[in-house]
């Protein structure tokens, strides 16, 4: 059916939203920070679960064709990302600009491997939160929100950090850092996405407004 303007606006800030929140996981994820327990903790985990959450959010109101448009959005967005990394580190450089060549190959030499385990992580994440999202919801006749979010997200992140972690930081950190990295991570991104339940519901509100029966084009 087709979306009201209203409602293309409020897609189109959702996205946004989406999108920044996964290029900050991308960009700012290398830095680690102490956690619990003397394990260490991606400073992702605070905008990471929102990459998922959106998803989530979006389908519940729009439907999954919405939703499935947010993952290609964040896929393409990525491998663009990359693109443009690898262009401009084979670039030449100025004698000007040599006093910062060693940080920035450094930095966006990693984040372009970064971006890659993110966009293969992504792709195969986001996709089995969307599958597991709509799977659960037809056993629960579309209530229960929270659980079908929160299900789908435990089993997603799961994967995601498997992945990426692997990819992007194996040969970098010691095995049992990286070990200990991709589930303290994968409990806390999972603790996160609980703790953002209510944002969840909160955003749902929000993106239907006063039409609690919004249409979802499913």
């Amino acid at each position: 059916m087709p979306i009201e303007d209203k409602d293309f606006k409020k897609i189109v800030i959702a996205l946004v939203l989406y999108i920044s929140s996964l290029f900050a996981a991308n960009t700012l994820g290398l830095k680690l920070m102490p956690f619990i327990f003397h394990s260490n903790l991606s400073v992702a985990v605070f905008s990471f679960p929102i990459v998922f959450i959106m998803t989530d959010v979006i389908g519940e109101v729009y439907g999954k064709k919405i939703a499935r448009m947010f993952v290609f959005a964040g896929f393409a967005s990525a491998l663009l990302f990359i693109l443009y990394s690898l262009l401009s580190l084979a670039m030449p450089w100025s004698v000007q600009s040599l006093w910062v060549k060693p940080g920035y190959n450094l930095i966006f030499g990693v984040s372009a491997r970064i971006t890659f385990a993110s966009l293969v992580a992504f792709i195969i994440g986001e996709y089995q939160d969307v599958v597991t999202f709509f799977f659960v919801k037809k056993f629960t006749g579309g209530k229960m929100f929270w659980l079908r979010s929160n299900l789908s997200n435990v089993w997603s992140q799961f994967l995601d950090t498997v992945i990426f972690m692997t990819i992007a930081f194996y040969g970098v950190y010691p095995n049992n850092v990286l070990i200990n990295v991709i589930f303290s991570w994968w409990i806390y991104k999972v603790a996160m996405g609980i703790l953002y339940t209510p944002l969840s519901y909160l955003g749902i509100r929000i993106l239907r407004g006063k039409n609690s029966n919004a249409v979802s084009t499913n």
